[in-house]
């Protein structure tokens, strides 16, 4: 995962949409204690300052050095390295021990997880009774019928490219396993569909393009996804260099306590 996201760390800071505040507030009402949250595969912490809105501590953990070097900072976040070397017993004391964190969120990043090590590491971390995990991710976008057909034409121009592990996130997290006790954002099968809104220019959506993984494979293997032409395309459907649209991303979330 790491390697996917190094390049285009400085892309991804400034291209992503911020979730919704209430989002977060939702999933803090959940929790009856607010001492420790654990954002996993932080990035740019993004997701660890909305936590931090609600929890006295943030820990935010990426097994990317170059995307925490981009991390915002915040005074109740704390980032750590975590690369893959890190044994699940030397994780757990990292993060002050077993039945320590009352919330985790993963932000767009769990389908490219080891999933039975993740799932075992938050069934060990978080608090019981009462912690909960929260998994969302978000893909697909909605702007005008000029402009989204040449979206789907791009997403079907990214599949070549993606990597094997994104198809959960494809598919709207519906395939992704989530072995917990649903709280009622979501489980597994069944996750909740939302929305995020963003009002950008076309070279805010063509930045937001450009983060995508698929994206970099795609030049490393020498294919240009967002060529001069498709970006010339693109502008013209949009309306303007210097028009500002409404996008609405489609997003999903899944949420649970461990089952006792």
């Amino acid at each position: 995962m790491a390697g996917l996201f190094d390049k285009q760390a400085e892309i991804y800071v400034d291209a992503r949409p911020t979730y919704p505040t209430k989002w977060y507030s939702k999933l803090a009402a959940l929790t009856p204690q607010h001492s420790l949250a654990w954002d996993v595969g932080t990035g740019n912490g993004q997701a660890a300052l909305g936590v931090a809105e609600h929890y006295e501590q943030v820990i935010g953990t990426d097994i990317s050095e170059n995307q925490l070097k981009h991390a915002k900072q915040h005074p109740r976040v704390k980032y750590i390295h975590t690369p893959l070397s890190l044994s699940d017993d030397e994780f757990v004391t990292l993060m002050g021990g077993e039945n320590s964190v009352d919330l985790v969120t993963v932000a767009e990043a769990v389908h490219w997880f080891d999933l039975p090590k993740f799932y075992s590491l938050v069934t060990r971390l978080l608090r019981k009774p009462g912690g909960v995990i929260a998994v969302w991710g978000y893909y697909g976008m909605v702007v005008s019928t000029t402009f989204d057909p040449l979206i789907k034409r791009f997403r079907e121009a990214t599949q070549p490219f993606w990597d094997p592990r994104a198809h959960h996130l494809l598919d709207g997290y519906r395939t992704l396993p989530f072995p917990f006790e649903s709280v009622g954002l979501g489980s597994e099968g069944e996750p909740l569909q939302l929305e995020m809104q963003q009002r950008l220019s076309i070279e805010g959506v063509v930045r937001m393009m450009r983060s995508y993984s698929a994206v970099t494979a795609a030049k490393h293997r020498g294919v240009d996804l967002l060529s001069e032409g498709v970006i010339k395309d693109l502008e013209s459907a949009w309306g303007g260099p210097n028009k500002i649209r409404t996008v609405t991303y489609k997003a999903f979330m899944l949420s649970g306590r461990v089952k006792l």
